[in-house]
């Protein structure tokens, strides 16, 4: 028998791993589990930018962040959220 170990975690995490874990599971482990790994939801994005969820909406309308709709869900591109981001120079 299994032991069972139940820790917290999102809806939006589990849906994620679940999905991930099926693909390899059907011999799909190509470029859609790549790119999979590459999209980041909007609480990743804000996280990583260290902005809240209206700042993020009002980059996203104005065109400087692209974000991509997979069902009801809305995902970045990591590649796309990290070259929107330009250092300073002094």
């Amino acid at each position: 028998m299994h032991n069972l170990i139940l820790t917290p975690v999102s809806v939006e995490e589990l849906t994620e791993k679940i999905a991930l874990r099926t693909l390899e599971l059907l011999g799909c482990k190509n470029e859609q589990t790549e790119k999979a790994n590459d999209l980041m939801t909007r609480k990743e994005v804000c996280d990583l930018l260290s902005i809240n969820f209206s700042t993020l909406w009002k980059h996203t309308k104005s065109g400087k962040l692209k974000s991509f709709g997979l069902g009801n869900r809305v995902f970045y591109s990591r590649e796309q959220v990290l070259q929107a981001v330009k250092p300073l120079n002094f």
